[in-house]
């Protein structure tokens, strides 16, 4: 068990928490959810006691070890892959170091037999001989390779990194888990292992993560913060919003209703208040009247977007025609052979953790870079809107923000081009901001600005969810739900994915295509199917 006893922090004059009063026990998940900038990092960092309150404490049951996702990728480049992970057990790890260095020494005394002993009887109590099998089976089920385990942190890529953290946070079956967007740069295969550990897993979990589909999966419990307080709900996201939305309606019509009586007893007060007869009456609704308090309807702190594609034109019946597309990176066949041809009704979901398949794709199809084989056509009709996976370039210059957006526009009147700021939530001053100093969220959100302006048919998406907040990626996902054109993408939020696409492609390792004309729900079920069927063969090969 952990628990927050009347916490404070203040940030300047600013109050983030005020009196926070919360418990989280064992066997339970909780999805901790709130507007960017609400604070659930710094609570999370607060818990894990990486950061001091200014008022209150946290308490944790005695005995009880904590572990948390580690948010410094390089942190560990100095160290092997497999020490990373066993690293989450700090305790078990030290002895693990001491008795290399006793055993290591050549004048071996009685001493060190003794204290090897000692070291030898906590390791066995803690499993320590399982250790790098545990930690192994972590790594190969977030999708490391064997042949990495023993690599040093440095020779890994970026998304390996984070995976290799996940497994250092999961390690050692800890008492108290905290994680903090823990399914980004995850393949859709890893957020599955993930979620299903997470189900498993029977002590106290609590998660930040902008993934809906993810914490209706594993959350148990959602703990909303809105302006400095912690409201805890027994319940997964859907449960939450729903609730909270019910809530808010229910207060409304209290509310409503307080009115009405209130307008009742004024009208009689102001009718019969000079009347002797009824003056009796009029003195006990001013009573009546004095009693009724309307319930505070204090607005949330969270913000949604206004997102709206709306195409110039509409689509004719040639798309887009690809055939015989290939590329090789590095020596590394990415693209091999790619042929498909989208009609104007298709919303193409490209998944598979083979990300640099998808975005060489998206590149080659935007004219960024050449394939090494085959050709690609697309129709007379269409325009294309392209949201890049890394927009560094974009934002390397000195531009504002409204600037910026107006060389993208055919209409250069400055109102105009705000009213495509302002959707996204960028008021005010906020047009004058450079665009090279903002954060990642306010860059996504300056892209998808550009990409409503455009009034494109087409819409092409790299892993566009990336550094949204939750109502963001809420107002994206209807935005292209209601979208009229057609749409190519890339997405590791499962919710998104399913609601949106209508067709199905992966890019498999060697870089052949699978095509599929369906729902992802429906692809993964026979994704599965297939799965267990081959594992029957093998299984009948063998006997």
């Amino acid at each position: 068990m952990i628990a927050a006893n009347n916490v404070t922090l203040r940030i300047g004059k600013k109050a983030l928490f005020e009196d926070v009063n919360i418990k989280f026990t064992e066997g339970n998940c909780y999805g901790l959810i709130g507007a960017n900038g609400a604070g659930k990092s710094t609570f999370l960092k607060i818990l894990s006691g990486q950061m001091e309150t200014t008022k209150g404490d946290i308490t944790i049951t005695p005995g009880q070890r904590l572990s948390f996702l580690q948010q410094d990728h390089f942190k560990y480049d100095a160290y092997p892959v497999m020490d990373t992970v066993i690293m989450g057990n700090a305790r078990l790890y030290e002895i693990m170091k001491e008795k290399e260095a006793i055993y290591a020494k050549e004048d071996f005394s009685d001493e060190d037999g003794i204290r090897a002993s000692e070291l030898e009887g906590e390791f066995a109590e803690m499993n320590g001989w399982e250790a790098e099998s545990d930690a192994a089976q972590l790594l190969n089920g977030l999708g490391i390779e064997t042949e990495l385990h023993y690599a040093q942190m440095s020779e890994l890529n970026g998304s390996q990194k984070v995976k290799v953290l996940l497994a250092q946070a999961l390690f050692g079956n800890p008492d108290i888990l905290l994680l903090d967007e823990p399914t980004n740069h995850l393949d859709l295969d890893a957020i599955a292992w993930l979620e299903e550990f997470l189900i498993n897993f029977n002590n106290t979990v609590i998660v930040v993560s902008h993934d809906r589909y993810f914490l209706n999966k594993v959350c148990t419990h959602t703990a909303d913060i809105d302006y400095g307080k912690i409201q805890l709900y027994a319940g997964n996201y859907d449960f939450w919003f729903e609730s909270s939305q019910l809530l808010v309606k229910q207060m409304k019509e209290a509310n409503k209703k307080k009115e009405e009586k209130i307008k009742e007893l004024q009208e009689f007060i102001s009718r019969f208040s000079a009347n002797a007869s009824k003056s009796r009456q009029a003195t006990s609704r001013k009573r009546a009247l004095e009693k009724i308090q309307l319930d505070e309807m204090r607005p949330s702190s969270r913000k949604y977007p206004y997102i709206d594609f709306r195409p110039n034109r509409e689509i004719g019946n040639e798309v887009l025609m690809v055939e015989g597309l290939s590329k090789t990176i590095d020596g590394v066949k990415v693209l091999d052979n790619i042929t498909f041809t989208l009609g104007h009704d298709d919303k193409v979901a490209f998944v598979g953790g083979n990300e640099l398949a998808k975005t060489t794709l998206f590149k080659i199809l935007m004219g960024e870079m050449e394939p090494d084989e085959g050709t690609y056509k697309w129709g007379v009709t269409t325009s294309q809107a392209y949201f890049p996976k890394d927009s560094t370039k974009e934002f390397d210059n000195d531009l504002t923000i409204a600037d910026w957006l107006t060389q993208y526009s055919e209409i250069k009147d400055a109102t105009y081009v705000r009213g495509f700021l302002g959707r996204m939530l960028f008021a005010g001053e906020d047009g004058v901001k450079k665009v090279k100093v903002l954060s990642g969220g306010e860059k996504v959100r300056c892209l998808l600005s550009k990409m409503m302006i455009s009034g494109a048919n087409i819409l092409i998406l790299d892993e566009p969810t990336n550094h949204l907040d939750m109502e963001a990626i809420t107002a994206l996902n209807n935005g292209l739900i209601k979208f009229p054109g057609v749409l190519l993408f890339a997405s590791h939020d499962h919710q998104f994915v399913e609601t949106t696409a209508n067709r199905i492609m992966e890019i498999v390792p060697g870089g052949m295509l699978i095509d599929k004309i369906t729902t992802y729900d429906e692809y993964l079920a026979n994704d599965e199917m297939a799965r267990k069927r081959q594992v029957y063969t093998m299984q009948g090969e063998d006997n």
